[in-house]
Formats: structure tokens, C-alpha cells, sequence
């Protein structure tokens, strides 16, 4: 009996990771523009949309469960956050916090703050 209910909570951990990665990767996919797929190399935006589409519609629980093609596409929602999505982030000049410029990190939105001195 415990063993059931461990079975079902880790079902349950896994189908919410793998939809949730696959909504951010099909999200973050379709807020890129086309341009950039194309500036940074990698395949085009309909390409990434199909596949990350496809992966979405291959985890919702109304489908048989085909554990294969749920992990086809769990690592192509990998391959594309891991390497297209940095590409296209610093092909559209975005970065890690989005700063440009690499100010201090006692900045303020109209330069350095300094506690009134």
C-alpha cells in the first residue's frame, strides 16, 4: 500500500515537471522573434513551436501514456532552453538580468546610488 502511494505521488511529481517544462518552453519559444532564430543559427520559430507543441500535447493526462515520445519530448524542451534560448537571448541582446552595460550592483535607474553623500 505504501509503496502505491509512492508509485502515484511520483507519477504525479513527474507529469507536473514535464508539463510545466514543456508551457515555459513552448511560452518562451513562441515570445522570440523570427529574426533571431534565424541571426543566431538554429532552426526556424515554426520549427521550435511544432516540436514544443507537439511535446505539450503528448504530456496532457487524457492521452495514453507513451513514455517514449514524453521523453523525445522532455529533451527537446531541454535542448531548446539550454542552447537555442541563450542563442536567441544574446542574438535579441538580452542577458542575464537584462541589464546592458554592466553597471554596479548599487545602480539606480538613473545611475549610482549613493545613500545621499
Amino acid at each position: 500500500m505504501l509503496r502505491a502511494g509512492f508509485d502515484s505521488l511520483l507519477s504525479l511529481v513527474l507529469f507536473l515537471v514535464f508539463i510545466g517544462f514543456a508551457i515555459a518552453a513552448l511560452v518562451f519559444a513562441a515570445m522570440a522573434r523570427e529574426d533571431a532564430y534565424r541571426a543566431a543559427g538554429k532552426q526556424t520559430k515554426k520549427f521550435w513551436l511544432i516540436l514544443l507543441g507537439i511535446n505539450l500535447v503528448m504530456n496532457l493526462p487524457f492521452l495514453p501514456s507513451l513514455l517514449f515520445l514524453q521523453i523525445a519530448g522532455l529533451i527537446a524542451a531541454i535542448v531548446f532552453m539550454v542552447d537555442v534560448r541563450p542563442a536567441l537571448a544574446q542574438v535579441s541582446g538580452g542577458g542575464r538580468g537584462g541589464r546592458r552595460g554592466g553597471g554596479s550592483s548599487s545602480d539606480g535607474p538613473y545611475g549610482p546610488y549613493n545613500g545621499g553623500r
